[in-house]
């Protein structure tokens, strides 16, 4: 087993976070209106959108076209839509994993966000893993917005630690055989997985194969896998 991976302090929590208990005792009170007070870190995120809109270095509505366009529209289609067409695509697989950043272009993807980025494959004998150390750098171009576990603490330090602690966490058991690659993003280079192609998926269109990618694949804290029995695509 190899494992490559960068030292940091470890954390104090777990990296999928502590499970909500709920009290029997006030169930009576559920049926009640309760006002949800906001994070901290919420009410710093609106003050200071509120201080840059005023100040009139922001506009609000093109602020929220741009977190709609992230959040609905790109999410991790367009990701997926780039693993598909390296699956079915011997050619721009290879020209996917030589120069991300042209390979993308060619689908119409990157720009902000996207503009470096590395895409590394997951074989037989190799599994890859992102995270950000430092704090939550991501190809959004590609993958939308990054998920909450993904910038948290726990999720940062561990991920390069015990990755294949963290992988078993988030439900993916390795062989011992398999090498586990960890890459640290940064502004300057982010990191998108290119994941195995599942058995049994040759009869499918591309289409059908991008429907199948999920973000969590992309990122390395999953396999792809064909539905069920008797699901529909």
């Amino acid at each position: 087993m190899s494992t490559t991976r960068r030292g940091v302090p470890a954390p104090t929590v777990p990296a999928t976070g502590a499970a909500e208990t709920h009290d029997p005792a006030h169930a009576a009170d559920d049926d009640h209106d309760h006002q949800v007070v906001p994070s901290d870190l919420a009410l710093r995120t609106k003050s200071l959108e509120s201080l840059l809109v005023e100040k009139g270095l922001v506009d609000s509505a093109g602020l929220d076209a741009v977190i709609d366009a992230y959040e609905h529209k790109v999410g991790p289609r367009y990701g997926a839509r780039v693993v598909a067409r390296a699956w079915v695509d011997p050619a721009y697989k290879q020209r996917l994993l030589a120069d991300g950043r042209a390979a993308l272009a060619e689908l119409g993807y990157g720009g902000t966000q996207g503009d470096d980025t590395l895409v590394v494959e997951n074989t037989a004998q190799v599994h890859n893993l992102v995270v950000c150390t430092l704090c939550s750098c991501y190809p959004w171009a590609v993958l939308g917005l990054p998920p909450v576990w993904y910038k948290s603490m726990a999720y940062r330090s561990r991920a390069v630690i015990d990755p294949r602690g963290v992988l078993r966490e988030f439900g993916l058991v390795l062989p011992d055989e398999v090498e586990v690659r960890v890459w640290d993003s940064t502004a300057e280079l982010r990191y998108l997985v290119l994941p195995e192609r599942p058995a049994g998926s040759e009869h499918l269109t591309e289409e059908a194969l991008a429907a199948l990618v999920t973000r969590d694949a992309m990122v390395g804290i999953a396999k792809v896998a064909l539905p069920q029995s008797g699901a529909r695509l």
